[in-house]
């Protein structure tokens, strides 16, 4: 049997089955490069885009950071992750739990154009895992409905969109709300002035990664004019 290239990443097995059993066979680009920096402990700013596997280049470490250790809080949020849109926040999610089905880590997702009574809820079972956008998080904080005060790895995903669809400002209110000591990492498919200069203030010595050329566009659209 031909080993798991997974393997070499330093994934437990729960993981790798769970990995193995979605169909993946060969890490991306982006994962063999953010994956060992994730698991280092140190802050990450990686360009990627969307396809290129970048929900698993952080959900995968993520998940082993939380196996390896306990809980300084019992019962309140781990793992914050930032996505600017509905659909990018249910994908996450998705992959959370689908790489995460043999551990026994709970994630969430909280959302705008829904009602929030399901999600208030689903809080209450107490998740790890939080994915999130911006707007509906920042009510939430606000009815004192979610605290944020445990988290100790903070995702901010797709950064660039984001600050283009006016989210800085909510952002920035609902990174106040978490510890400075937490370990953040930033993924944005391009690497704008604004971008740097959120990274610049949110991140610690971070580490850099780029598998996307600046203003690049994925292969797999044709543009035309």
């Amino acid at each position: 049997m031909n080993p798991n290239p997974f393997e070499e990443l330093c994934l437990n097995k729960p993981i790798l089955r769970a990995v193995a059993e979605s169909g993946y066979l060969q890490p991306t680009s982006i994962q063999l490069a953010a994956i060992p920096e994730v698991l280092a402990g140190r802050d990450l700013m990686a360009t990627a885009q969307t396809g290129t596997g970048k929900t698993a280049a952080f959900a995968l470490p993520i998940l082993e950071l939380l196996q390896r250790s306990a809980p300084a809080k019992r019962e309140a949020i781990r793992v914050l992750i930032l996505t600017p849109t509905r659909e990018l926040a249910i994908q996450i999610e998705a992959n959370f739990k689908t790489y995460g089905r043999y551990l026994p880590f709970r994630t969430t997702v909280v959302l705008g154009g829904v009602s929030e009574q399901g999600q208030i809820k689903a809080l209450r079972l107490h998740p790890e895992i939080l994915v999130a956008t911006p707007g509906r998080l920042l009510d939430l904080i606000r009815q004192k409905r979610v605290q944020l005060r445990a988290v100790e790895i903070l995702v901010l995903d797709e950064a660039d969109r984001m600050l283009d669809m006016g989210f800085i400002n909510d952002v920035r209110s609902i990174v106040s709300e978490t510890p400075k000591t937490r370990q953040t990492l930033l993924f944005s498919a391009t690497l704008s002035r604004e971008v740097g200069i959120l990274a610049a203030d949110l991140l610690s010595d971070p580490r850099r990664v780029e598998t996307t050329p600046a203003a690049s566009i994925s292969a797999n659209i044709n543009q035309k004019v």
